[in-house]
């Protein structure tokens, strides 16, 4: 069972470390994994997207054109990207920082998470977007546990910012415990 993931946004919202968290968090259970950043000269402001493919077996490539998952945290990759997720599969949208689609496919789930409004409300950091859209993304596609994802962090974060994994995992846990009903 080959799974595939986007995380999509602009350069500061730590799109790249979620991706390799969560690559990470597969690696811990035993995945095979591939993790391909993109991201453009500009860096901060710009766009920046990484695709994880996650199975039991090889990899079949890395870049897709299609996802059965993606997070998008702001209105230019929604635009871009809810085009290329697979019939069946899921979007999680930052809705504090893109809007609803008039034209929805039907063929796709959309979850609206207000998940910059929330980090800053709940956490008091809107950099723990990216992190607490990760605690989302475990509850909705039940892929990965908090517990794994919470390693990942050890794993990935580098020592001089080792003090903010309590804040992360705070992050992720708040994000799994969204009630998705609000949606």
């Amino acid at each position: 069972m080959e799974k595939d993931f986007i995380i999509a946004g602009f350069g500061g919202q730590g799109v790249l470390l979620a991706g390799e968290v969560l690559a990470n968090a597969f690696m811990l259970d035993d995945k095979k994994v591939t993790w391909y950043p993109c991201y453009g000269a500009e860096m901060r402001g710009g766009t920046v997207n990484c695709g994880i493919v996650m199975s039991e077996e090889e990899v079949s490539s890395v870049q897709k054109s299609k996802a059965d998952f993606i997070i998008v945290l702001n209105q230019a990759s929604f635009d871009k990207y809810a085009s290329w997720v697979r019939k069946g599969g899921y979007i999680i949208v930052n809705s504090s920082l893109a809007k609803k689609s008039d034209n929805q496919r039907d063929d796709i789930n959309y979850i609206y998470v207000p998940i910059t409004e929330v980090a800053q409300e709940k956490l008091g950091n809107i950099k723990m977007s990216n992190i607490y859209a990760l605690g989302v993304l475990a509850k909705v596609s039940k892929l990965v546990s908090v517990e794994s994802l919470e390693k990942a962090l050890y794993n990935v974060i580098p020592p001089h910012r080792k003090h903010l994994i309590p804040k992360n995992t705070e992050a992720l846990k708040l994000g799994y415990e969204y009630d998705l009903l609000k949606v």
